[in-house]
């Protein structure tokens, strides 16, 4: 195991921006607004060759326990169990708060090593503040600019103490397992596995329960979650006995896009789609009390258009008014609203008590198979050249169409390829009986697939064996 560090401090302290600076990536949001971060968020750091576990923390805020900015608090908190270091962020613009006090007293009572930042130390401007950041009794301070990246070196000097010894280790330990199974072939990696829907759904709920704990912030306000969170967790599956690897990924709720008007909202709703381009198996998450909604399809055809493996949870089972009915009436909407994918899976589960996620899970292990399947190229055409039989192309103004043959392109999504002659005059309906076809008979129900058409470039010289050069892609 990677060491673990610990990002804390007030809000708009840039804990954040400093986050992003060591993973290398824009994975949490930032904003001048504070407190956008709510959840943990944990990533690969890396500095000059040490390498750790970097969690970026909402905001310690004072307030009572009940409250959103307590509960938030209280997460923070719970980041410190098992942590080899923490980050205490501090404003050297700004200066010292009576938070900052606060917080360090707090840090004191854990034995956790402490690393005193002063972020935003750039210019004359942050000397002050960094010299005031010696009286938290903490060590002396690492000044630095998140967002220029100074002073990571100098923040290089003050972490190897603490975990270098620890993150030799875990790279010494993850060498040697690589070299034992290089022969071996490549296990398939966990179940990349998105939570989508609107507001208030229940998903950062069902993820909590099927983690067991408490992991994830949830609460009556709708819109809590803002960062797509994403969990590595192990799910025991009750009917294999297995043990399988799943990363699951919390995101924001999506609300009509006219309703969508504030800045933090609007890059909350594109981190959900990063998501959910991200993953392999999306689960959109209806609120049984509420029914499916127009707001909902269209997340789902979003969904679809990215090419993800699609299924939908009913959540809220459990108070649920005239669960058969509705449940029907959901599956019927679904056929009717997704014509392009019909049959989608449809679970009814309950973040509550638990009910029908082990299914669900099951079912989304079995949907990433087909959603990875590549079927033999021979196995392919026998089935095309059976349905061309069963259902020849139409001969509009008399001049027939030729199919030639088929071939699978690519997997996950399954991308098909058919080659022939004057496809410019197939009709939507005979490229929908491939499809259709296809997914009945090779084993891709439910699943998103694409069919591209080809023409050669130069019919004459197709026809005469000279060319086989396909362009006309459709």
């Amino acid at each position: 195991m990677k060491p673990q560090v610990i990002i804390i401090g007030r809000p708009n302290v840039g804990k954040s921006t400093l986050f992003n600076r060591l993973v290398g990536k824009k994975l949490a949001l930032v904003d001048d607004q504070p407190g956008v971060t709510r959840d943990r968020r944990l990533g690969d750091a890396e500095i000059a060759g040490l390498q750790f576990t970097v969690v970026d923390t909402a905001g310690w805020e004072d307030d009572d326990d009940l409250t959103l900015p307590g509960r938030m608090r209280k997460q923070t908190e719970a980041s410190l169990e098992g942590a080899d270091a923490a980050m205490f962020v501090v404003d050297a613009r700004a200066g010292l708060t009576p938070l900052d006090n606060e917080i360090a007293r707090y840090l004191r009572e854990y034995d956790v090593p402490i690393v005193l930042v002063a972020n935003k130390a750039e210019g004359s401007s942050g000397e002050s503040g960094v010299l005031e950041s010696y009286s938290l009794g903490l060590g002396e301070p690492v000044p630095l600019s998140a967002e220029h990246g100074e002073g990571i070196a100098d923040l290089f000097g003050s972490l190897w103490p603490i975990i270098g010894e620890k993150a030799e280790a875990a790279e010494a330990g993850a060498a040697a397992f690589a070299e034992a199974n290089e022969d071996e072939d490549a296990p398939l990696g966990p179940l990349k596995l998105a939570i989508v829907g609107r507001p208030n759904a229940g998903k950062s709920t069902l993820i909590n329960r099927m983690l067991g704990e408490d992991r994830l912030l949830t609460g009556p306000e709708a819109g809590i979650t803002r960062d797509s969170i994403s969990i590595d967790w192990q799910w025991n599956d009750p009917k294999s006995g297995e043990t399988r690897d799943i990363r699951i990924i919390d995101t924001a709720g999506m609300r009509k896009k006219r309703n969508v008007t504030e800045k933090l909202e609007k890059l909350s709703v594109a981190d959900a789609r990063r998501a959910v381009d991200f993953a392999e198996v999306v689960v959109l998450l209806l609120d049984a009390t509420q029914g499916l909604e127009h707001q909902d399809l269209k997340i789902a055809s979003m969904v679809l258009e990215e090419g993800r493996a699609l299924m939908i949870a009913i959540n809220k089972w459990d108070i649920a008014e005239d669960a058969s009915g509705l449940f029907n009436g959901i599956r019927a909407a679904l056929d009717d609203g997704l014509a392009q994918v019909r049959g989608l899976p449809l679970f009814a589960v309950s973040a509550k008590t638990g009910k029908g996620i082990d299914a669900m899970l099951g079912a989304a292990f079995d949907l990433r198979e087909s959603w990875s399947k590549r079927v033999p190229t021979a196995a392919l055409n026998r089935w095309f050249d059976d349905a061309l039989d069963a259902n020849p192309p139409p001969a509009p103004g008399g001049r027939r169409i030729k199919l030639r043959y088929i071939t699978q392109a690519s997997t996950r999504p399954p991308r098909f390829v058919v080659f022939g002659t004057r496809l410019d005059d197939l009709p939507k309906s005979y490229e929908r009986y491939l499809i259709n076809g296809i997914r009945s008979k090779l084993g891709f129900d439910s699943v998103p697939i694409r069919v591209t058409l080809k023409s050669p470039k130069n019919p004459y010289n197709a026809n005469k064996g000279g060319g086989g050069n396909y362009s006309g892609e459709r």
